[in-house]
């Protein structure tokens, strides 16, 4: 009997998983499905119940005809992405804790686990395909472009994707949602899960409060006029609208914007002074930067592209933008063709190739063209978020 090709597929109680357990059994591969437990402060409330998930996922395990084991990774998750999500926080900066989930757990500790069990490859039900070319692991965007997770797992290296198969990255969402009904699985219509699994669908702002002490202080508007207060810089993210607290209000004076309801929206936080600035309408120019530099970066390739002209993403569902690439001392700067809107600190700037995701880094500071607000003069401001006035 020849010998099959282990697989140890992460099996998340979803439909993507599922049907990638599904496809990889059809095409001959030795599958066992692994749940991954990350998470266990409240795990039993209406916002975070992992153990519907697994009974989902038990119940896959069982139409497919495979093993299921659980593993809890809580640990781990606590020590290398939630510590950091709270630093990233407490320092006013807006981080993407599932970016550093997939290079911390499920690259890395659920990979570890899973060659532990003896397999040669580990899947997961991400939107994303990996190729080899001339030797070197490519990471490609998803064939369903509204789907595409490949922003999300730009941090992995060779060794990962080398390890790695995406199976439902060839398909459309639609037609793993035909598969799944079709083979009888009980999630099929299964709703996506948004969000992070510690926070699931409760209010932000209750949540992040358990774990960070709010300072109130001033919103100002452009001109340094204040104009309401905030309850915590670490509980706002640029580009946010709602939740601010001030309204339709319009401020005498103001420079810029619209009428008296045209909608306000973040977009500085200074932390010396604990100041947050606020402006109307979504293309104020406070909100468009044209060059950004990041920082932390990773190359999926284990060394930067060359100097020139790319797409990036500086976040999640946005059309790629193209810009220009330069890099020195580990860090990038990304010069913008178009200006981008709230470009946000602690969020990850992502480089493509066409449909290659070649990596990205930690945004640390964008610039855009502001006026100062207490003399109204304009220059150039480099950050987002600011350490004076």
């Amino acid at each position: 009997m020849s010998h099959k090709t282990r697989v140890v597929v992460g099996l998340s109680g979803g439909v993507d998983s599922a049907v990638s357990a599904y496809l990889l059994k059809e095409q001959g591969f030795e599958v066992i499905g692994v749940f991954m437990k990350n998470w266990e402060d409240d795990d039993d409330s209406e916002y975070c119940a992992s153990n519907i998930d697994f009974l989902d996922a038990a119940s896959v395990a069982d139409v497919l005809g495979i093993e299921i084991e659980h593993v809890n990774f809580a640990a781990e998750y606590k020590d290398r992405v939630f510590a950091e999500f709270l630093r990233e926080y407490q320092g006013g900066r807006t981080p993407n804790p599932d970016i550093l989930c997939n290079a911390e757990i499920k690259f890395k500790a659920f990979l570890d686990h899973a060659m532990r069990l003896g397999a040669e490859k580990i899947a997961t039900g991400h939107y994303a395909r990996v190729r080899e070319v001339d030797g070197q692991f490519q990471l490609r965007k998803g064939l369903d472009a509204s789907k595409d997770q490949s922003y999300f797992l730009h941090r992995l290296n060779q060794a990962q994707l080398a390890k790695t198969l995406f199976p439902v990255g060839e398909l459309e969402k639609t037609e793993v949602r035909r598969i799944a009904d079709a083979i009888g699985l009980p999630n099929a219509k299964k709703k996506d899960s948004t969000g992070i699994c510690f926070i699931g669908e409760r209010p932000f702002r209750e949540f992040l409060n358990r774990y960070i002490a709010n300072e109130p202080g001033p919103i100002k508007n452009e001109r340094g006029q204040r104009i309401g207060e905030h309850v915590g810089l670490s509980f706002y993210t640029l580009g946010q609208r709602q939740g601010l607290g001030i309204g339709g209000l319009k401020a005498k004076g103001q420079a810029r914007g619209g009428g008296e309801h045209t909608p306000w929206f973040v977009a500085r936080k200074d932390l010396a002074t604990n100041t947050l600035y606020v402006v109307q309408g979504h293309d104020h120019p406070w909100l468009l930067s044209s060059q950004l530099t990041a920082d932390n970066l990773s190359w999926c390739a284990g060394s930067a592209p060359s100097e020139g002209h790319y797409g990036a993403k500086t976040r999640y569902r946005q059309a790629d933008a193209g810009c220009t690439f330069a890099t020195s001392a580990n860090m990038m700067q990304l010069s913008f063709t178009d200006p981008q809107w709230a470009v946000t600190p602690g969020q990850s700037a992502v480089l493509y190739d066409g449909d290659v995701c070649l990596g990205g880094g930690i945004i640390a500071s964008a610039e855009t063209s502001v006026s100062n607000p207490s003399d109204g003069s304009t220059h150039r401001q480099v950050g987002a978020q600011t350490s004076s006035n």
